[in-house]
């Protein structure tokens, strides 16, 4: 599979040499007295959750009955189990005698191919998969594709080898790879506590306002395809990263081919996305420019309050879960701007809230920057894992 020349040491075979190739089925969903019981079946959630690791539990069970009177069947441990279908090329290992559904093609090895290496293989073929797929709306690797396979591979004492070099590694990128995200987790929350802490206080002199004498909307829609809105940057809520207030992808309403109405904003104000408030897509914009529909403009009031004082509250816990409990819809979760301004906040003098929110700035720069070095550490570990992989698929190893 990974090329046509052999490395030294390793010789081309049809995979259907080696292992059993055995397909998975669904018991009826119409009968429920098929499912639940003591034998694990493996879909689609459970390859995504577990991809490229032994599977031991899975989200369903089936029983005998569910075994009986379907296509399904009990496949040995230490069955790899390739995603073929809706999501090609997910891999996991049986670590019991376990089911699976139609969406995988599943190998049972021989003595002379060992699982973990056909496991590492399929991991590094990954992306490469999609070659053997076709189908317009869902790809598929249909099961003569997947008999036709062939696979690269050197005597089992040297699989066994690699397979070993390859476990020790990355079980060490793994360990590395969790303590990075453990880190980066310590950092957010140490952020938002501190957040937290900020909104919840009350000091002398704090006041309690209605939010609409905090801020108010002051902007009107207007018409994107006029010549003096089509080159406006616009701003909708996928162009505003969640709990960074960070703007991607952003482009013009000409670029966009904008067509309904928008609302106008500018530098003095604060971008809300009133759309899945636990999403929480705030945003301080240093530029003019027309924001969505679906996002509310609020300019703050000055003398109650100060802009970057409303971008951390608009942030804070306190608030999200006020706008999360009234933003319950049959359809999309939504803030409506009678529960915006009904709102209630305890608030310092402007002095103070210039000095609560720039300590705030300064702790949200520092979370960010080791946001960007912990992704750039995940990163490098993933191309490492590639690294290997290729390394032990070409001989090198």
């Amino acid at each position: 599979m990974p090329s046509t020349n052999a490395p030294k040491g390793f010789k081309w075979s049809p995979l259907t040499d080696l292992a059993r190739l055995e397909s998975g089925h669904t018991p009826s969903r119409n009968h429920p007295e098929y499912w639940g019981g003591s034998i694990p079946w493996i879909g689609i959630k459970d390859a995504r959750a577990n991809d490229g690791q032994r599977i031991e539990e899975t989200n369903e069970t089936t029983n005998d009955h569910g075994i009986q009177n379907s296509s399904a069947r009990i496949l040995p441990e230490n069955t790899v189990c390739l995603s073929r279908t809706a999501s090609v090329g997910y891999v996991v290992v049986m670590g019991r005698p376990m089911a699976t559904s139609q969406d995988f093609v599943n190998w049972v090895c021989s003595k002379e191919l060992d699982h973990n290496f056909l496991k590492y293989l399929f991991v590094a073929e990954g992306e490469d998969l999609l070659r053997f797929a076709s189908g317009s709306v869902h790809q598929t690797i249909y099961f003569p594709e997947a008999k036709a396979f062939h696979i690269c591979h050197p005597p089992l004492a040297k699989q066994q080898r690699i397979v070993r070099i390859l476990d020790e590694a990355f079980t060490g990128i793994a360990n590395a790879k969790a303590n990075a995200e453990k880190n980066l987790q310590n950092a957010r929350a140490l952020f938002e506590s501190h957040l937290q802490s900020v909104f919840t206080q009350r000091g002398p002199g704090w006041v309690e306002k209605r939010f609409d004498e905090v801020c108010a909307i002051t902007s009107t829609l207007v018409d994107p395809r006029k010549k003096e809105f089509l080159d406006l940057t616009h701003v909708g809520a996928g162009n505003i990263e969640s709990k960074t207030g960070v703007f991607v992808d952003l482009k013009t309403a000409r670029e966009e081919g904008l067509i309904s109405g928008k609302f106008l904003f500018d530098e003095s104000m604060v971008l809300y996305s009133k759309i899945r408030p636990y999403l929480m897509k705030v945003a301080r914009p240093d530029f003019q420019g027309l924001c969505s529909a679906d996002m509310y403009p609020l300019a703050p009031n000055p003398k109650v309050v100060t802009r970057d004082y409303l971008f951390h509250l608009l942030l804070s816990k306190h608030f999200t879960d006020y706008a999360i409990q009234g933003s319950a819809r049959a359809g999309m979760p939504k803030v409506n701007r009678e529960h915006l301004f009904e709102f209630r906040v305890w608030l310092p003098d402007v002095k103070r809230q210039k000095q609560l929110a720039a300590n705030l700035d300064t702790l949200h720069e520092k979370t960010q920057r080791l946001a960007q070095l912990y992704a750039r550490k995940l990163a490098a570990l993933e191309a490492l894992k590639k690294a290997l992989l290729h390394r032990a698929f070409s001989g090198q190893l």
